[in-house]
């Protein structure tokens, strides 16, 4: 049985108070019959997630961008997976290549972080992609095999993650991968998760595609097997944007 599909959107170190009209209008379409069928999520930034948890209601969920693998401490400026919990939060993400790149992020921390956000009962988005050389050298599943060996937690099921592929080159630069590019990672992540997990808990782990998603491709990218969902980036800043990816999604 297919995943239900996902569709989550990263607003990254974007938006305050006044984009919450955003939300709204991504609210009015969920209640209207757009959550039918699909699962809605925003990551945006901790400055205004609990906001944005009341303005979305029950139809659409939402998740932090990152958490620290403690449940607490004396870590100044960091937030922790039970406070994510606290305010609302369902999901976070762990391990997207800006954290990666950006603060060193190895794969054992992303472990660490995605367990602690099962242990706190959120659902983990664990990220993993390429760079545009590791692709250009032809090292695309090798660079992917060792980020998804080094970074799963052994006690994953479809109900506590979500692996999402984002090859690096294509986030925020307007290039995607070949259509049949996008089928050969996601099948042999699906590949990977059952050899690892066994192929009910690999058939249930959704797999997101990101990397410059927008209204223009998701119909393409969305309908590629073994693609159930997208991590939308930039497209999700404009409610108009992300509700009519979210409308690619075709419903069976």
């Amino acid at each position: 049985m297919q995943p239900r599909p996902l569709i989550a959107g990263n607003w990254k170190m974007n938006g305050q108070l006044s984009a919450l009209t955003e939300l709204k209008d991504i609210a009015d379409a969920a209640g209207r019959g757009l959550a039918e069928g699909r699962d809605l999520l925003i990551f945006p930034p901790a400055t205004i997630l609990s906001a944005s948890r009341g303005i979305l209601g029950e139809n659409v969920a939402v998740g932090g961008q990152d958490c620290h693998p403690a449940e607490s401490g004396a870590h100044t400026g960091d937030i922790s997976a039970a406070m994510l919990k606290d305010v609302g939060a369902r999901y976070v993400i762990v391990g997207h290549s800006e954290r990666r790149a950006d603060h060193g992020e190895s794969d054992a921390l992303v472990r660490a972080k995605a367990e602690a956000a099962m242990k706190a009962g959120l659902v983990a988005v664990i990220c993993v992609g390429e760079t545009e050389a590791e692709r250009e050298a032809g090292q695309t599943l090798e660079v992917l095999g060792a980020q998804l060996a080094g970074s799963l937690p052994d006690e994953l099921t479809g109900e506590t993650a979500v692996v999402a592929y984002e090859p690096v080159w294509a986030i925020g630069t307007g290039r995607t991968p070949t259509v049949v590019d996008v089928k050969q990672v996601h099948d042999f992540i699906r590949k990977t998760l059952s050899d690892r997990f066994g192929e009910a808990v690999a058939s249930a782990v959704r797999i997101l595609y990101g990397g410059s998603v927008k209204p223009a491709n998701a119909s393409e990218l969305l309908a590629v097997d073994n693609v159930d969902g997208a991590l939308v980036g930039g497209a999700s800043l404009k409610a108009s944007d992300f509700i009519a990816i979210c409308e690619a999604v075709v419903i069976s």
